[in-house]
């Protein structure tokens, strides 16, 4: 079998999860209940965030905090503070693409 086969979550609680973890790339798959959040944190990479399900409130570095629904994709630069939140009315569920992988990114 030449093609790997990856799964994700479907839910409507909390879930943080790797899904891909190799020499090319770092995906993580991520749903908020409304009212969540992650923690404050830097990106360790160039940062791709794709939204797939309900609002995301983004702030980044000291800029104002936007909203951006789904269908959308955001990237952003290393090094760059991230504040992401649910303040929505229903569930957000986003994938977060890191390439190259942040154990091999060159700064």
């Amino acid at each position: 079998m030449i093609e790997k086969h990856y799964n994700y979550t479907d839910s409507q609680e909390k879930v943080i999860e790797k899904i891909i973890d190799d020499e090319n790339l770092h995906l993580n798959h991520a749903i908020l209940p409304k009212g969540d959040r992650l923690p404050e944190h830097y990106s360790n990479s160039n940062v791709y965030l794709i939204i797939i399900r309900g609002e995301m409130t983004a702030q980044f570095n000291d800029q104002e905090a936007k909203k951006y629904n789904h269908h959308s994709f955001l990237n952003v630069p290393f090094n760059t503070k991230m504040n992401i939140i649910n303040e929505g009315e229903e569930t957000l569920e986003f994938f977060i693409v890191k390439t190259p992988n942040p154990a091999n990114y060159k700064k």
